[in-house]
């Protein structure tokens, strides 16, 4: 027996059927075309910042900062992401200048190379000793410089490589009307400088950008020469120690050592200079120009919601006993407290990567400084 396929009259006028034959008849509606992402930004991460400055050193102004952050292979899931960027620098004391660099990671975190070069002229000021303490001279010092290095690791997540810096430079007396402090030898001679060196390494920080446990180790030797070009013959050896504990998925504490040293008859900006690398927040850079220095500060980090986070530090600094500043002999060790605090915001969420504002105090005054990534 044939079964019948025409529907009966109650299916044919229940809801259900009306429902399912309005479906089958009304035209699909056109479906919207995903969103293509910038690949770029898919890739990595794009970091801005322009950052205000106010320093008594260089004057008040703007250093813009730009950035990106990826990984060199799409198939490498074990190398740190690279780096490349560039900034500038303009204040109303007339300094201006550029710098371009980049740092890479290579072959399963095989390799690491970076290279940079910076151009431009700096107005910054010295500052004398005794009863010339608070007094300073201002210079202008004009040039450029070339960085390489290249590093390979050898074990233990140990890297080991050689380096390599070239640079000119010249300077003069800004006009003033200070007649106590004395001028730099340096002062009015075109000055080249190129050394030869090495860096070893050891990093086991999981995030290089914002670590949350792991240490980092690093010692570096640059022998410039006379016979490589260069118009002072001196060497430069500086060591630095981190390690960081993680309290909580939103709490780190940090603490860090530095260490400085140099020999030979460097230039007076080829001394170990406290303020110019986060080493001691809180001093003036051409404060302290000193043959050897020593520093340790702890700081205590915490992640707030909506991209805001805070930082309290403090720390320890010294003038070695022996060493020499720039316009006197240190006969004592001179010890440079070092204390506040900062907020962060975080420019990019995927690497953690904060934009940096920091207030200090030290044994002379307090600074207040920003810039992208953590001070150490």
């Amino acid at each position: 027996m044939e079964q019948s396929s025409a529907p009966t009259a109650s299916q044919e006028n229940s809801p259900k059927a009306a429902a399912q034959d309005s479906q089958s008849t009304a035209p699909a509606k056109p479906e919207k075309p995903p969103k293509k992402k910038n690949k770029i930004e898919e890739r990595g991460a794009i970091v801005v910042a322009p950052l205000p400055i106010s320093s008594p050193a260089i004057g008040s102004g703007i250093v813009p900062v730009l950035g990106y952050i990826f990984p060199f292979s799409k198939n490498d899931k074990v190398s740190p992401p690279s780096t490349i960027g560039a900034a500038g620098l303009i204040t109303d004391n007339g300094s201006r200048g550029f710098a371009i660099g980049g740092q890479f990671f290579l072959k399963q975190n095989t390799y690491e190379i970076t290279a940079g070069f910076v151009h431009g002229n700096v107005d910054y000021n010295i500052y004398g000793s005794g009863i010339a303490s608070n007094l300073k001279l201002p210079l202008v010092q004009t040039g450029e410089a070339f960085f390489g290095e290249f590093l390979r690791r050898v074990g233990w997540k140990v890297f080991v490589g050689p380096r390599f810096i070239t640079g000119r430079s010249f300077v003069t007396v800004a006009p003033n009307s200070n007649s106590i402090v004395p001028i730099p030898p340096e002062v009015g001679l075109h000055s080249n400088l190129t050394s030869l060196g090495a860096r070893l390494t050891r990093d086991t920080r999981p995030n290089h950008f914002y670590p949350l446990g792991g240490t980092f180790f690093t010692f570096t030797s640059d022998f410039f020469s006379q016979g490589l070009g260069s118009k002072y013959s001196f060497q430069s050896y500086k060591t630095e120690f981190s390690r960081f504990w993680s309290l909580s998925p939103r709490q780190v504490l940090a603490y860090d050592a530095d260490f400085c040293a140099t020999s030979g008859a460097p230039p007076f900006y080829g001394n170990c200079i406290y303020g110019t690398n986060n080493q001691l927040r809180g001093y003036i850079a051409g404060k302290y120009f000193t043959r050897e220095t020593a520093a340790t500060q702890l700081e205590y980090r915490l992640v707030l919601p909506k991209r805001f986070g805070l930082v309290v530090f403090g720390g320890l600094g010294g003038t070695i006993p022996g060493g020499s500043q720039l316009l006197q002999r240190v006969q004592s060790g001179k010890f440079l407290p070092s204390g506040g605090g900062g907020l962060r915001f975080a420019l990019s969420q995927k690497y953690h990567v904060n934009l940096r504002a920091d207030i200090a105090q030290g044994r002379d005054g307090h600074t207040f400084g920003m810039g992208v990534g953590e001070a150490f």
